[in-house]
């Protein structure tokens, strides 16, 4: 199998959604994937559709928001490939079920569970990845590394009547945040850092507005370009490409794949 991402070690945090359908999208490109999330069924479940496509995927369990896995999951990542060329960090949650909400209402738990799980981890795996990469030899693209993270457009384009979540808008925008002045100071080392920021995408996150017939027949005037909430197919496809070198004089950017969300009304 071979392709623009032929033998690039991508590590990708998250398993199911966006997290599969570029872990899929790029080992048919070529690349060795290393998967870490925190149940280990959808691990296996992907890396077993990977491996039986004909691509390489290996795995690891772990809680990402846990100050020792990141130098777990990328320990055992080198263990197996000897390498790392690009961190794609996915995994995310939206934090209702803790009490996120509009910040009136905002929970200290629903506060403290949605920034744990989507800028605490994501700080711990770029951490763990930048160490490596600052030691890794420049390769033939001219390049050490490449992060990718995963940020939503309601960090900039908020959306009252049916996504009043503060917390979880918030972790997005400290991300974005983090990953411009990680790309402003690593650039000069040849590591990139870009973000990615998708609307409202058909995932196991987004089961409650695909269950709301309000919220759907919102979307489709909403997104207009899809008809309504997006394939993760389509976010995969834009995030192969951040992740290939054919973007090797990409880095600071927020490309944002929502279907014309920031531009309706």
């Amino acid at each position: 199998m071979s392709g623009r991402l032929d033998q690039n070690v991508i590590l990708i945090t998250g398993s199911t959604g966006i997290a599969a359908e570029t872990a899929k999208l790029a080992a048919r490109e070529g690349a060795l994937l290393f998967v870490a999330s925190r149940t280990e069924e959808h691990c296996r479940e992907l890396a077993g559709e990977i491996r039986a496509a004909g691509g390489r995927c290996e795995f690891l369990a772990a809680d990402l928001a846990d100050s020792g896995s990141a130098g777990r999951v990328l320990e055992r990542c080198l263990e197996t490939f000897g390498r790392l060329d690009a961190l794609y960090n996915v995994a995310g949650v939206s934090g209702r079920r803790w009490g996120d909400g509009p910040l009136h209402e905002c929970s200290e738990e629903g506060w403290n569970a949605t920034m744990d799980t989507n800028a605490k981890s994501m700080f711990l795996m770029c951490r763990a990845a930048l160490n490596h990469f600052l030691k890794q030899p420049v390769g033939a693209s001219g390049l050490r590394g490449s992060i990718l993270n995963m940020a939503s457009v309601l960090a900039w384009s908020p959306q009252p009547r049916f996504f009043a979540t503060h917390a979880y808008a918030a972790s997005k925008g400290a991300i974005i945040a983090m990953s411009k002045a990680m790309a402003s100071y690593y650039a000069p080392h040849k590591i990139r850092v870009n973000v990615i920021a998708p609307a409202l995408v058909l995932t196991p996150m987004s089961r409650r507005a695909q269950a709301d017939p309000e919220l759907t027949a919102f979307m489709r005037n909403k997104q207009p370009l899809t008809g309504g909430i997006i394939d993760a197919g389509e976010v995969a496809r834009v995030s192969v490409f951040l992740l290939s070198n054919d973007a090797r004089a990409v880095t600071g950017d927020v490309i944002t794949v929502d279907a014309g969300w920031s531009v309706t009304g």
